[in-house]
């Protein structure tokens, strides 16, 4: 009987696991990440380009936070053929 109530708690412990891994995951690839992350990087770049001085820092900030929409757009695309053609051969 240990066993068994033992083997249950291993599994209860590994669909705990696994629901945070999803969570995680979830939080990764969600819009509602890449959005915030472009807004912070937004409002850290205004921050910097005031402070240096240079011209016009509300619209030259926009060009850094559209970059990392973009980059994190294309990442899924590149993975796929990461693993596809690089990892398989492993």
């Amino acid at each position: 009987m240990k066993q068994n109530n033992r083997l249950k708690e291993e599994i209860d412990n590994i669909k705990s696991r696994n629901k945070r891994v999803e969570a995680d995951i979830a939080w990764e690839t969600s819009w509602s990440r890449k959005i915030m992350i472009s807004v912070l990087t937004y409002i850290v770049i205004v921050i910097f380009f005031y402070v240096a001085g240079l011209p016009k820092p509300f619209i030259n900030s926009i060009v850094p936070a559209i970059a990392f929409v973009l980059s994190t757009a294309t990442i899924p695309a590149f993975k796929r053929l990461w693993l596809e053609y690089v990892y398989k051969n492993r």
